[in-house]
């Protein structure tokens, strides 16, 4: 006559134990990798800027002390992605020596009623070119806010790296096109409280901007 008390219930098995072990240890490794996704990301595009993989282009700190007779023809391709803004490269194409500074000149007009912060995302095609494009100056380091029916002229001061002639993946390139997109700010401030007395850019009678009282 078995002595077990009815009122119990049976213990767990061994295999309902390793069952659940599997489950925690499942659920843990998940919960892991999600977050390591979400903080790959930041750690990606830092690479990405270093590096100059995947078409992404290097911010320079200081020209190179070479120029090289070589040349290269520079495009410019610029979008804008969900917002009011006219956005538009003030020319089509640059020849550059190697190893020279160069500026260009971009032009983006707000047509919103209200002020807007974009960021400029770029990169380059070739995407072997990323590593050799560099940027001392760039509007797309940072956020820009542009106030309604604003037109602002942006600079941006670059050269190509000397060694572009030597690496086998673009000493043979004689183009490389550097695109430019604005995205909506993730992370733009909140609107400034507008003063009694506001001012809003309006054309002038030049064709530039000039600012109108209201």
């Amino acid at each position: 006559m078995s002595s077990a008390d009815p009122s119990k219930p049976p213990a767990p098995s061994a295999t309902a134990r390793r069952n659940k072990r599997l489950a925690i240890i499942c659920a843990t490794v998940f919960v892991g990798m999600i977050g390591a996704a979400y903080a790959a990301v930041p750690v990606y595009r830092a690479f990405c800027q270093v590096t100059g993989f995947d078409g992404t282009v290097r911010r320079a700190e200081a020209a190179p002390d070479k120029v090289l007779d070589r040349k290269l023809t520079i495009r410019f391709d610029v979008n804008t992605r969900n917002l009011p803004w006219d956005f538009s490269a003030e020319q089509v194409s640059q020849d550059v020596k190697l190893g020279e500074t160069a500026m260009a000149f971009f032009k983006v007009t707000n047509h919103g009623d209200k002020p807007v912060t974009g960021r400029a995302i770029y990169n380059v095609v070739p995407e072997s070119a990323g590593a050799y494009f560099r940027k001392l100056q760039c509007f797309c380091f940072s956020d820009q806010t542009i106030q309604p029916g604003e037109t602002i002229e942006f600079p941006m001061i670059y050269f190509v790296d000397p060694e572009f002639a030597t690496d086998f993946e673009t000493k043979g390139k004689s183009e490389v096109t550097l695109s430019y997109t604005f995205f909506p700010a993730v992370d733009a401030p909140p609107e400034p409280q507008r003063a009694q007395a506001s001012h809003v850019q309006g054309p002038s009678p030049l064709g530039g901007t000039q600012a109108a009282g209201l």
